[in-house]
């Protein structure tokens, strides 16, 4: 092969999973673990350059990344399409994934919705980025559209971690001198706390809009935080995400009323009476009118395909962890084309997602919705030495080249050495739960604290 004009070729690949300490946030498949994971991938290229890239964590992903190597190294990294291409062409469907993927928000199927190789694409894109002399958005799409990504402030219920002291240990905030991160390990369950929550967010972040995570209390009492919510901040944008807890009948009748408060609602409803999502929720939009979004019933081209056939959905949350860097941004244009809206869902992530997501919304079309993150309940356990900043309510986009941050080692080796003593990788919402309600199993059609 002739070297003229090449880009620089992929020396090694390393993958490296990680862990990190997590607040008793609640959803509707329960509470979070102490710790949650990732994992880290690590390409060297001939040139000198580090690429990097994050995504979900688990020993399923781990090795899924890791049998990646051989169609990796030793290829140029101007080569990223067909790189992926092979690593797509050598891929198998996992025995136990059903194709049902998140409609019901199985969190055991979230490994096969997430796909692995998304990190590979990152830790590529980083390094022809640094090849280029160019930032990782000016690769995406139509190039960079923005210097700076609208983020949400993202709202939780958490309950009281004490109860599982002794047996879950959480982290312990109560020392520190920052008020947000003495509060994100607090029980907030209440309305007063939801917009206590929001308040020290705004002041920390410049947030000026929120989306509360629904299907942990009963819906009318979730209905009263949105609404005092929309109280303190009667110019931010409020929206709930029950991710599909509630029946159609009480979906519409929750937010019928509600229509002028709430700028949308993610995933009101879920399957029902032998009908998918996508079905139940196009009926939705037919009773209530709300723009509707989904991370759960559209998060590849198939699924998109039945849902934009149906109308089931206005706002689209496509997560590059799902689609891909470059799937996300394709899917952007579309929407943008079509008259509909791209935003971006968020898991539990350190900052080099963080990094990634500025550069995705940097590349997006048109006016994407504020952007999920996590990263506000994890801030303050930096893998990087330069993580982007949220600056009134503003993810900022890395100006240096490539995905423009740079990974510290020694922080990455005490998140790898965390893991390493982690009883599980994989993540278990409902072990958690049965120090709130003893022998919790998990209902999708249930809100976690109502049994």
């Amino acid at each position: 092969m002739s070297n003229y004009g090449s880009t620089p070729v992929v020396k090694s690949m390393k993958v490296v999973p990680v862990a990190g300490y997590d607040s008793m946030l609640m959803t509707l498949s329960g509470a979070h673990a102490p710790y949650f994971t990732r994992n880290v991938v690590i390409l060297e290229d001939s040139a000198g350059h580090q690429g990097i890239g994050e995504i979900h964590g688990g020993d399923y992903t781990c090795e899924a990344l890791r049998a990646c190597e051989g169609l990796v190294v030793g290829q140029l990294i101007g080569k990223y399409r067909g790189i992926l291409d092979s690593i797509h062409k050598h891929s198998k469907k996992a025995k136990e994934d059903d194709g049902e993927g998140i409609q019901t928000l199985d969190i055991s199927k979230l490994k096969f919705v997430v796909k692995a190789e998304w990190a590979i694409e990152c830790a590529l894109l980083d390094l022809l980025g640094q090849a280029l002399g160019l930032q990782m958005c000016e690769l995406l799409g139509d190039g960079k559209q923005r210097d700076k990504v609208e983020t949400l402030g993202y709202l939780f219920y958490v309950s009281d971690k004490k109860k599982a002291e002794g047996k879950l240990n959480y982290l312990d905030e109560s020392s520190s001198s920052d008020p947000w991160f003495r509060m994100r390990r607090q029980e907030m369950l209440t309305p007063e706390k939801i917009v206590e929550q929001a308040e020290c967010l705004h002041e920390k972040y410049g947030f000026k809009n929120f989306k509360l995570k629904g299907g942990v209390l009963a819906g009318s009492e979730e209905m009263k935080a949105v609404c005092a919510l929309k109280k303190a901040f009667p110019n931010g944008r409020i929206n709930i995400d029950p991710n599909g807890a509630w029946s159609l009948a009480e979906a519409i009748e929750l937010c019928k009323p509600l229509e002028s408060i709430l700028t949308y609602i993610e995933d009101p409803c879920g399957p029902e009476a032998g009908y998918s999502s996508r079905e139940i929720m196009a009926e939705f939009k037919n009773a209530v009118k709300l723009p509707v979004a989904t991370n759960m019933i559209a998060t590849d081209w198939r699924q998109f395909y039945h849902s934009a056939a149906l109308k089931s959905v206005d706002i689209v949350l496509a997560d590059p962890h799902f689609w891909g860097f470059g799937g996300s941004i394709r899917i952007a244009q579309l929407l943008n084309d079509w008259g509909l809206t791209w935003g971006s869902h968020s898991n539990n992530h350190f900052d080099i997602t963080l990094a990634a997501f500025a550069q995705v919304g940097a590349a997006a079309p048109g006016k994407p919705t504020a952007l999920d993150t996590h990263w506000i309940w994890q801030d303050g356990q930096n893998l990087l030495d330069d993580a982007p900043r949220i600056v009134d309510g503003y993810l900022e986009v890395p100006e240096k080249p490539g995905l423009g941050v740079t990974l510290n080692m020694e922080k990455l080796e005490q998140a790898n050495a965390l893991y390493n003593k982690l009883p599980s990788h994989d993540r278990n919402d409902a072990e958690a739960m049965q120090f709130l309600i003893p022998d919790w199993k998990f209902d999708s059609k249930k809100p976690c604290l109502v049994r």
